[in-house]
């Protein structure tokens, strides 16, 4: 696949200003309901100065350069500011742990640190290394470093964009890690663009509008909030606080939205909070209340003008899919890594098959493995991991394919299905293995549970342990819900389950915990995916004393 220079996101934002200066481009929530508006004109004003600023520091050319921090305007800038000054960007999650952030500082050997707005700069402060400067955005904690208003104040825009080359390398995206250290995924340029091109199908105009909430630090935000943005001209809304994000969903009534199984889930667990599932259902099937309940809850969630709707990051039960199609919004599943840039496989409107994400997209090849395993070759192919060459031939094979570590199926129209992770397979005491995903989903679809982890290696049956979801949670701390009553429906809930599975597969009990499963307590990753490693060794040494009580609900 051919790409020119003009086709990179530097050039496609030099394009937008020549071509449409005035329209906005970044929208930037405040406290208060106060909002930023920045046009083209203005954005590549900022990142014009900031560049100029960078190459007069006269680092070495196609040096690493860091930015932490939240979803923001300038965050976007300050990437394409770094790019511009010929540099390499190096995005960090807000929530590292200060040791993470150190690794990942010093790995990537980075020689200057944007910094962003963050929850707990203190704790990230510990891990930036002695000596290496700081440029503090707009809305960052005080940092004590030069400011980025003072940098745009005093320095000229630069007049020339360099051209980069779609085969050098942009950035280095370092995975979440749900174990292990993370590693550093190379993108080039091209790398980045390689989606939109390939796919005509991206029915993206300068009209549409996205919020952008996801970590940008992550591919797949990079590549929708970032990358499609940038390259067709779209709007972009920020988020200003956890509190407030229905509210900014309802600001910025995004045409597109993409989102994580745990939101959507939460968005669904809102609903039935206030509008019990069987009334629900019931006032779907009249046809004319049917169509202005329909409305209403889509407005009532800020969807109601969602061209496209997309999960991603994990698997997404059928069952809440399923829910959302009901209300009119059809829920798209879509997959990919960090070492593809997210662009793998996406379910397409009108041919989405539950449980399946889709077929590969234009450009891209799949087969799988003797195994199971899912191998993909993408034309958004990292260029390999950062000083780790050992690895990249581990998981990159001779003719090119990604070893993506899932396992897979493919139905008759060549639409896949992610059955688990290659290593998440356990073998119980009677040596049979147990794929837990699969099993998870299931538990997760009955909106009783908010997460849930399916484990029991060496044991003679799997068991699982789970976090009730919120509402549920907060009727049982109000006195609103009994013990017992929830009990029954778990009871319910794990019969359903394991009539379902394999006599080696089924469930022996559930164990519901008080604990919250967060990023900050490093039960999930900054993407929310479970650190399965992180949550067995919490409730592994419990295991045996739950088996020994003899039930099947035990409250932990």
């Amino acid at each position: 696949m051919k790409i020119s220079a003009d086709d990179l996101l530097l050039a496609r934002a030099a394009r937008w200003e020549g071509t449409m200066p005035d329209k906005v481009f970044l929208t930037q929530p405040h406290s208060g309901g106060r909002r930023t508006d920045y046009t083209w004109r203005q954005t590549l004003d900022e990142v014009r100065r900031m560049a100029n600023h960078l190459a007069g520091l006269k680092l070495p050319p196609r040096s690493q350069i860091a930015i932490v921090g939240k979803n923001s305007a300038h965050w976007i800038m300050a990437d394409l500011a770094i790019w511009m000054a010929g540099h390499v960007s190096v995005p960090l999650y807000p929530t590292l742990s200060s040791e993470t952030a150190r690794k990942i500082l010093e790995h990537s050997e980075s020689r200057l640190l944007f910094v962003g707005k963050l929850d707990d700069w203190p704790t990230i402060r510990v891990g930036v290394p002695s000596g290496l400067p700081v440029i503090e955005l707009p809305l960052a904690p005080d940092t004590g470093a030069l400011k980025w208003g003072e940098v745009a104040a005093r320095s000229d825009p630069l007049a020339e964009i360099p051209q980069r080359d779609p085969d050098e390398l942009a950035t280095i995206i370092y995975t979440s890690g749900t174990t292990g250290t993370p590693k550093g995924v190379m993108l080039s340029f091209g790398g980045l663009v390689a989606a939109m091109i390939a796919d005509e199908k991206i029915d993206v105009t300068p009209q549409d509008r996205y919020l952008s909430y996801l970590p940008l630090a992550h591919s797949y935000e990079r590549y929708v909030g970032e990358g499609i943005a940038i390259f067709h001209g779209m709007q972009l809304y920020f988020a200003e606080s956890l509190e407030s994000f229905p509210l900014d969903l309802q600001r910025a009534r995004p045409t597109l939205f993409c989102s994580v199984p745990r939101l959507w889930m939460k968005f669904q667990s809102g609903v039935h909070a206030k509008l019990p599932a069987e009334k629900l259902q019931r006032l779907l099937s009249i046809p004319v209340v049917g169509r202005l309940v329909r409305r209403k809850i889509l407005r009532g969630l800020g969807l109601d003008q969602a061209r496209f709707a997309f999960s991603g990051a994990a698997p997404l039960a059928p069952e809440v899919i399923n829910w959302y199609r009901r209300l009119g919004l059809e829920l798209l599943e879509g997959y990919g890594m960090s070492e593809n840039h997210s662009y793998s496989h996406a379910s397409e409107p009108g041919d989405a098959r539950s449980g399946y994400v889709g077929r590969s997209r234009p450009g891209v090849e799949t087969r799988l493995s003797e195994d199971g395993e899912v191998l993909v070759k993408s034309p958004g192919m990292m260029m390999g991991y950062f000083k780790a060459p050992e690895l990249t031939a581990e998981v990159v094979t001779a003719d090119g394919f990604l070893r993506t570590g899932d396992r897979g199926e493919l139905d008759e129209q060549g639409r896949l299905r992610i059955t688990g992770r290659v290593k998440e397979l356990f073998k119980t005491s009677k040596g049979k293995y147990v794929a837990p995903a699969p099993i998870e989903n299931r538990l997760l679809s009955s909106g009783l549970l908010e997460q849930c982890c399916v484990t029991g290696a060496g044991f003679p049956q799997p068991h699982a342990v789970g976090v009730l979801s919120e509402n549920l949670r907060a009727l049982l701390n109000e006195g609103r819900a009994q013990q017992a009553e929830l009990t029954q429906k778990l009871n319910a809930l794990l019969d359903e389950v394991n009539r379902t599975l394999e006599s080696h597969e089924r469930l022996q009990f559930v164990a519901v915990t008080g604990d919250q499963w967060t990023i900050e307590n490093e039960f999930l990753t900054p993407t929310m995916k479970m650190r399965r490693a992180r949550i067995e060794e919490r409730y592994g040494p419990l295991a045996e004393g739950w088996y020994a009580v003899g039930q099947n609900v035990v409250w932990q």
